[in-house]
């Protein structure tokens, strides 16, 4: 993104944030729309949680799915919900996308379906349309996102297709004819289905889960044409997913460089897609800070000719965490050659003395392992040696975590995790 395309950005955000813009008309650029995807939480105390989150990071919008069954259940109170999760959001200067339909077809095409859809429409549309906090309508996530689409022959797909987009295209006109002020969009799964809608929205949006980065690129083509043949503005309200090739600082990277706004799906790991989606722990901590990083404009570098690689023993300290351990497991270690098949490491006097030095471990204590252990883990994860799914530094807290008794029960499998530590930081600084 160019310093200027930057700014515009940073100036929509601030335009935002001080609630000045009530989104009473379509904008020409969305391009400082940094978003994720969200639902509408189970009660205040972490709505407010996940926004303070969303303002740490910098992020303005949420794009939330609303459910025709939850207002169906208990018509005031969804409403009220879903009024208290817009202004609250507009409390803390980040805007709100709702979603009224997910692609459920074929149900959503039944015989007496769309009458209750009406209905479930004009309510929600009537009680948000004026609140400063409303962005954007979604008409509906993903139309052709089904297996009411997706396994259907080629000549039923286009049939099926020209159903879909005839429910769609009619509740655009629905809630434009009850909410002529507001921008509207549709969450297209692909890029190619944005053509079924294009004529009718304010703003042409699409889903990007793919692979590579051609592929990605192949994708905003598509889309570009689209937004350039109907001159209008363009996002990406659905992309990054770690279990799709479509790591977060990858996607986000290229969306940036395209100037475009763009919602990551999504905010939360927890739940039904916590083992590939979300930026930040319940509690706060993250899983990956290249995702953190993309967020803020920074990506990962991948330019072998220029990489810096770190050399965690510069200042021998790499030898020092060796030597520790071999001080701390003492006679220990000539019992772990049979496990590992390898002959025992062993550091220099001068890097055994400075290790004592500056630990002077006592005995033989699990704790003291730990210490060591702790010393080769932030070497290996500070200069990315290390796999960082399960982080060493991690299970070592988890040991320090238990009592004496099952500390002392775990000493064996401490003492391999810790020596394997040491071998791994020998080898990646080959200090043979």
């Amino acid at each position: 993104m160019t310093m200027k395309n930057k700014l515009i950005v940073f100036l929509g955000i601030i335009y935002l944030s001080a609630g000045s813009l009530t989104a009473k008309e379509p904008l020409k650029d969305y391009s400082f729309i940094r978003g994720v995807c969200h639902s509408l939480s189970p009660n205040q105390e972490t709505l407010e949680r996940d926004l303070e989150f969303m303002n740490r990071l910098q992020l303005n919008s949420t794009r939330v799915w609303l459910s025709q069954r939850g207002y169906e259940s208990n018509p005031e109170e969804y409403i009220n919900r879903v009024v208290n999760y817009v202004r609250t959001c507009n409390k803390y200067g980040v805007t709100v996308m709702p979603i009224l339909f997910n692609g459920s077809f074929p149900a959503l095409l039944e015989k007496n379906a769309k009458e209750g859809c009406e209905k479930y429409v004009t309510a929600m549309v009537n009680a948000l349309k004026n609140e400063e906090g409303l962005l954007m309508w979604d008409i509906m996530n993903e139309p052709n996102c089904n297996d009411y689409y997706r396994k259907a022959s080629p000549e039923e797909q286009e049939k099926r297709n020209d159903e879909i987009a005839g429910f769609v295209r009619h509740f655009i006109k629905y809630v434009k004819k009850i909410d002529p002020v507001n921008a509207v969009t549709v969450g297209h799964w692909l890029p190619k289905f944005c053509g079924n809608t294009a004529d009718l929205v304010d703003v042409i949006s699409f889903h990007d889960y793919l692979e590579t980065r051609s592929r990605v690129e192949e994708s905003y083509a598509i889309a570009e044409e689209f937004s350039k043949k109907y001159n209008k503005p363009l996002i990406n309200s659905e992309l990054c997913c770690i279990g799709r090739s479509n790591p977060y600082d990858m996607a986000i990277q290229i969306a940036d460089e395209h100037n475009i706004g763009w919602y990551v799906f999504n905010l939360i790991i927890s739940g039904y897609w916590s083992d590939i989606h979300g930026l930040v722990y319940p509690d706060g901590t993250i899983r990956d800070p290249a995702s953190i990083a993309a967020i803020y404009g920074f990506y990962r570098k991948r330019d072998l000719n220029t990489t810096v690689k770190a050399l965690p023993n510069r200042e021998e300290h790499a030898e020092k965490a060796i030597a520790l351990l071999e001080k701390v497991l003492g006679g220990d270690f000539d019992e772990f050659p049979d496990v590992f098949g390898i002959e025992p490491f062993r550091a220099s006097e001068n890097s055994v003395r400075a290790s004592g030095n500056l630990f002077r471990p006592s005995g033989n204590s699990v704790d003291d392992i730990l210490e060591a252990a702790e010393y080769c883990a932030n070497l290996l994860e500070g200069a990315e040696m290390v796999p960082m799914w399960e982080p060493p530094s991690a299970k070592i807290e988890t040991w320090r975590k238990m009592s004496d008794e099952d500390k002392e029960k775990e000493r064996g499998e401490i003492r391999r995790f810790a020596y394997d530590l040491a071998l791994q930081l020998k080898e990646w600084c080959e200090l043979f």
